[in-house]
């Protein structure tokens, strides 16, 4: 039995009470750390009564949906896929303020006939307390379409849910934030597969050269790189920016600058 301090462990008593409640699932599943562990204290509290799914599309990377295989398999839950395809709404390729809002609402509307098919009570994510200081329209799509947030009825916040990951044995406890790909490129330019590509290329080569926090935003043929601020130093070494201009070059990019700023959540906005 996990036992933590006494405010997490009230914390998580709650989110067991909130799933117990709530009887049957469908978890909005994206492999982040968030949704792993509502996905996992559903499947502890609930069993088969618990249903992961993730959608697959342009804007997620394909590195992103084989962690998200992985994780089910660790947790022992099937993980349904999908396929859905934002680059058919027009309101989401428009890539205004409510793009995040069309894409949710497109995800669950999958997600409730899934629920309705196989007869399970409520659609479940991983909001939690810090996502409502953000700019987060999906999450207000959630609500329209009755979606349940366990983590935020508990109130939990980033920090407690990657000690429950720890705890809970969760491989992506550690992980780094992840945002699907159209976060990259810059609101009021057109979401192209092209650009998502083009940025999936660009940020799995930041990562291969051993870069642990990334982004690589897009505005036409400039790419904006951002790492974490203590590893901005690793960008002008010669040889690894020498390998990191070239890659980008061959990407399609005709122009790559660093912001000095760093990563930070929702520097695309």
């Amino acid at each position: 039995m996990l036992s933590f301090e006494p405010t997490l462990q009230h914390k998580y008593d709650n989110l067991q009470k909130v799933l117990q409640h709530l009887g049957s699932v469908v978890v909005a599943f994206s492999g982040g750390v968030d949704s792993a562990v509502v996905l996992k204290v559903a499947v502890d509290i609930l069993g088969e009564s618990a249903k992961a799914v993730i959608a697959a599309s342009p804007t997620l990377p394909a590195s992103e949906l084989e962690d998200a295989h992985q994780l089910c398999r660790a947790i022992g839950v099937p993980l349904q896929v999908v396929e859905t395809d934002q680059l058919a709404i027009e309101a989401f390729v428009q890539n205004d303020a409510t793009r995040c809002f069309h894409c949710k609402t497109d995800l669950y509307q999958w997600l409730s006939r899934i629920r309705e098919s196989v007869g399970f009570h409520a659609i479940v994510d991983g909001t939690n307390i810090d996502d409502l200081g953000e700019d987060r329209p999906g999450i207000q799509a959630g609500r329209r379409l009755g979606v349940r947030s366990p983590l935020l009825e508990a109130e939990c916040n980033k920090s407690d849910i990657r000690q429950l990951a720890q705890a809970l044995g969760l491989a992506n406890w550690n992980k780094p934030a992840a945002a699907c790909l159209s976060s990259r490129i810059t609101r009021g330019v057109s979401i192209t597969k092209t650009a998502l590509s083009r940025v999936e290329q660009a940020e799995g080569v930041l990562l291969k050269e051993g870069f642990t926090q990334v982004r690589v935003r897009l505005n036409g043929e400039t790419a904006r790189i951002e790492v974490e601020p203590s590893e901005i130093a690793m960008l002008t070494e010669e040889t690894r920016r020498s390998r990191v201009l070239t890659a980008f070059k061959q990407i399609g990019f005709q122009t790559v600058t660093v912001d000095l700023e760093g990563y930070r959540a929702g520097g695309g906005n």
